[in-house]
């Protein structure tokens, strides 16, 4: 799961927001479950063509396909939406396994295009996913519903949000804010209303197996990164006889009632871990970004720099945008060179302008339709405080240890107080009659902490946990080059080729960090994607 409703860092694959007529608010009420996909008609086998230009264009090898979907499965015969999926097809025919079945997280990640991300080669003939595993499987990525090419959701104009938003730690900002987003929340109810019932993960993991359906696969392999191994996990227990090789990684704890509240609580104390550990790899540097030889130093012009932003705002950056791309760049080391020279720029030269560009919001109405669908997904889930003062308690109690803490309440789930439809009673996952599952999770994970890995392993009583240790990026199989873990890939691929586990919970080496010269303060400085993890 993905929060920091800021700039670039929304978009992308292995990613949980660190934090973005109408009835009862969601904490009053239960959907009653909905009946399982078996009890609708076969799906109509899919026929792959052209795709979209979007995807056609950067992933020529994708063809295309669309699957009609029930909005209600409690009315299997009622309205339709459409999903796009999207398939690579196996390289190998004679040595095809099936298809494996991608998502890339969120909730709101289009997997459509992760499709193509993971099996795309880049300059040198590299891809995510090993050609071994290319060969034996077409891979199968689909826009969850509500996402992207599959009936997208809007809640608002993008200039719902303002730039700079209001301090996120400051009491005076608090009415302000809940009114922002319980405005956004209304807006969800005007736009969306009549789908937002029907958009939790009990919904998409019925799509999924609809798709699998549609495919003629007995069973569904699958890779699900962050939110994906959520859905992975609601999967497994609503069609836990259809399983095949499941890997989850970047791991979401489903044990509480109020699942994605406990997420973004658990959260705010894990970034500011990471965020330290950055700042060691900063002073380890000096000689490059001359901002201190020492964590505390390094932390003191960073420190100084936020007060600056949140005294003063520079144009459309203020301390809370200031403060969500922080966070964005914890998720990996692809963004720590030209998020330190910007800021490096700004402390050493006194020019901010590449801080300023780096940390404006993304105010694009693909931003806000990702905001939409993230809030659509994890109000309705599960359940989330009744009260503003449960909220502000326990976000004090927080603020204590982690910078990160206030505005996470805000762009991870501001919009529940407010939102205009019941949620579902969450899925309970037993882990029972299932086959081996393999996980992958970083020790200082700050997006999916591995405490919660630990909590969902030991729910998945026949998984295998593997480890990468001395690192703190969000999510370990099938990364970009710059950031690949060989060992983790060779046992992932391993396991989709054979179906054969480690014997045992094992850790891996953590991965090679990024190294900076001289040379990196005169280079143009640019953002990398989420989905360039």
């Amino acid at each position: 799961m993905a929060t920091l409703r800021a700039s670039a860092f929304v978009q992308g694959g292995c990613f949980m927001r660190f934090r973005l007529p109408v009835v009862a608010t969601a904490t009053l009420a239960l959907i009653a479950p909905v009946v399982p996909a078996t009890a609708a008609p076969p799906p109509e086998p899919l026929v792959f063509g052209a795709c979209p230009a979007d995807i056609a264009q950067p992933f020529p090898a994708l063809t295309c396909a669309t699957l009609q979907v029930p909005v209600d499965y409690r009315k299997p015969a009622g309205a339709t939406l459409d999903l796009l999926v999207t398939k690579h097809a196996a390289k190998a025919p004679s040595k095809r396994l099936g298809a494996l079945f991608v998502n890339p997280g969120g909730p709101g990640g289009g997997g459509a295009a992760y499709a193509g991300t993971l099996t795309r080669p880049d300059a040198t003939g590299f891809t995510r996913l090993q050609p071994a595993v290319l060969d034996a499987y077409d891979v199968i990525g689909f826009d969850p519903r509500g996402v992207s090419h599959s009936s997208p959701i809007s809640c608002a104009d993008p200039s719902h949000f303002p730039t700079p938003q209001p301090d996120p730690d400051a009491p005076a900002s608090r009415d302000p804010l809940w009114k922002l987003w319980g405005d956004y929340a209304d807006g969800c109810g005007a736009k969306a209303g009549a789908l937002l019932p029907h958009l939790g993960t009990d919904n998409v993991a019925r799509d999924m197996d609809n798709i699998r359906a549609a495919l003629g696969e007995q069973k569904l392999n699958y890779v699900g990164f962050s939110y994906g191994t959520y859905l992975g996990s609601v999967y497994s227990e609503l069609f836990r006889e259809r399983v095949g090789r499941m890997i989850l990684d970047g791991n979401i704890d489903p044990t509480p009632r109020d699942v994605w509240y406990q997420a973004s609580l658990a959260q705010a104390p894990a970034f500011e871990k990471r965020f330290t550990s950055y700042l060691g790899w900063v002073a380890k540097y000096d000689t490059v970004y001359h901002l201190g030889t020492a964590v505390d130093q390094v932390r003191a012009n960073w420190d100084k720099t936020l007060a600056e932003f949140r005294r003063t705002p520079h144009g459309v950056v203020g301390a809370y945008e200031l403060l969500t791309t922080a966070g964005g760049v914890m998720f990996s080391e692809s963004n720590w060179i030209a998020f330190t020279s910007a800021l490096s720029s700004y402390v050493v030269g006194g020019d901010d302008s590449a801080l300023v560009d780096f940390a404006a919001a993304d105010t694009s109405a693909a931003s806000e339709r990702f905001n939409a669908i993230f809030n659509a997904v994890i109000c309705v889930d599960a359940d989330w405080p009744s009260t503003r003062a449960r909220y502000e308690r326990d976000a004090a109690r927080l603020a204590k240890v982690s910078q990160f803490t206030w505005v996470n309440v805000w762009a991870g789930g501001g919009a529940c107080l407010d939102w205009p439809v019941p949620n579902h009673t969450p899925v309970h996952v037993s882990g029972k009659g299932l086959p081996g599952i393999l996980m992958f999770n970083t020790v200082g994970d700050p997006s999916t902490p591995y405490a919660g890995a630990l909590k969902l392993h030991k729910v998945l009583r026949s998984s295998v946990l593997v480890t990468e240790r001395d690192s703190g990026k969000h999510c370990v199989f099938s990364n970009s080059r710059a950031l690949v873990n060989t060992a983790a890939n060779d046992i992932g691929t391993k396991y989709l080729l054979t179906g054969e586990l480690p014997p045992a919970d094992t850790s891996v080496p953590g991965h090679a960090l990024p190294v900076p010269t001289p040379a990196t303060l005169k280079a143009p400085i640019t953002k990398v994607p989420l989905l360039e993890r």
